[in-house]
């Protein structure tokens, strides 16, 4: 792929779509951002601002915070954003209909060879595509939160979606310094909310039998296969371990795991009360705005650990 000729447009401002276009431009990739308003667009260059000064206060860019900057353009014209494109990244609402709609808009202005991506984190890509002419050039790209420090990305393809789409989509992440992962299914939740909800399932029922401290139960995952799953995954963990000993165990524990369908008491009760955790001030944790900021300072200091590490 020629770096020169690609040319990304994001859908959104929020807090996904100028993480992506902070992506995006430290590859030296020039990206079109569509705001809502005056108001998001403001909004998103000041969460550009704050990025960019973290990764320099910790090495990870040295003096072209304003190169970087420049690379990235703003506006309210869909069409202004949308027309020149060679990639579009959608990052709008987590809604069906309004993702229909907007790729619905953008096919009347784009080119017929611009990939149409969508951001989703759980909706169908035949769904999204489900009223537009040209559906295999349309795939879902699932950046993982925070989009500028998690590599991963999920590439979903929809019914109709072509090779030639999945194999220029996977091109222009890995130029994006993304690690691309391809799905030939689409199933919900995709790979990772899969796994992600199958262990805070298990949490919850730990904590509902009344094993262990909320504390507890997230020190011994942050301490254990927290740290090993970083570097091997779920089946060469097995692998390493014995997949004979890793059967002899599933035989037992299997039986032994829960098989909920829906969020335990615990989790409901929070909910019930409008405890929903950081935003709130309270859920599983209580949330000070000191504990908080340091929280998530915490986390991207690690996050960028790992990504000076592969980088």
């Amino acid at each position: 792929m020629n770096i020169s000729r690609v040319r990304i447009s994001i859908i959104g401002s929020g807090t996904m779509g100028h993480s992506l276009a902070v992506s995006a431009a430290m590859a030296g990739l020039g990206v079109d951002v569509w705001g809502i308003n005056e108001q998001d667009i403001a909004g998103a260059k000041n969460g550009i601002a704050e990025k960019l000064d973290i990764m320099e206060r910790y090495g990870v860019i040295e003096n072209d915070k304003e190169s970087i900057k420049k690379l990235i353009n703003f506006s309210l014209s869909l069409r202004d954003v949308a027309e020149n494109a060679t990639f579009i990244i959608e990052a709008i609402p987590e809604k069906l209909a309004l993702k229909q709609k907007m790729f619905s808009d953008l096919e009347k202005i784009c080119s017929r060879e611009t990939v149409l991506a969508s951001n989703t984190s759980g909706l169908s890509p035949t769904d999204i595509a489900e009223n537009i002419s040209y559906p295999e050039r349309t795939v879902v790209t699932h950046f993982w939160s925070p989009g500028h420090l998690i590599p991963l990305v999920e590439v979903v393809r929809g019914e109709h979606t072509s090779e030639e789409t999945v194999q220029r989509t996977k091109e222009l992440l890995e130029i994006m310094n993304k690690k691309p992962v391809v799905l030939n299914k689409d199933i919900m939740g995709s790979i990772v909310n899969r796994l992600q909800y199958a262990l805070f399932r298990e949490a919850q029922y730990i904590l509902e039998q009344g094993v262990a401290t909320v504390e507890d139960i997230d020190d011994a995952v942050k301490y254990s296969i927290g740290r090993r799953l970083g570097v091997t995954g779920p089946f060469m963990t097995a692998d390493m371990g014995g997949l004979d000993v890793f059967d002899d165990i599933s035989e037992y524990l299997f039986k032994d795991l829960s098989t909920n369908q829906e969020s335990l008491a615990n989790m409901r009760g929070n909910v019930a009360k409008g405890d929903y955790g950081q935003k709130t001030g309270k859920g599983f944790y209580n949330w000070s705005r000191e504990e908080s900021k340091e929280m998530n300072e915490r986390r991207e200091k690690e996050l960028i650990y790992w990504m000076k590490k592969e980088h």
